[in-house]
């Protein structure tokens, strides 16, 4: 069962912005075939690890967010904590990789 929360752009100050703790958004789209090929290893994260809550946002249907963040290319990775950004990942990247800046 995925632990992997769609959020829409607002309900992205409570699930995100609010959240106490790390959490991993996922800027994606569905015909975006490099965003399929790290869907696998978002979902293994959000099962594996549970500190942190991982959520995926649609970019089509959130233009608003990717201006917010000045998100220009997908997939983007935001590893926030507290509502801040502490990192950012983007293009595809291996399990190894973004275990490694989940865990940063």
């Amino acid at each position: 069962m995925s632990k992997v929360i769609n959020v829409l752009a607002e309900d992205f100050k409570n699930e995100v912005e609010q959240h106490r703790g790390k959490v991993l958004v996922d800027f994606y789209a569905p015909w975006c075939g490099p965003c399929k090929m790290i869907a696998p290893i978002v979902e293994q994260i959000a099962e594996e690890n549970k500190a942190v809550k991982v959520v995926k946002i649609n970019a089509d249907e959130s233009q608003e967010l990717m201006a917010k963040f000045g998100i220009r290319g997908i997939p983007t990775l935001l590893l926030m904590n507290e509502g801040e950004i502490i990192a950012t990942q983007v293009g595809t990247a291996s399990v190894s990789q973004i275990k490694a800046f989940v865990e940063q």
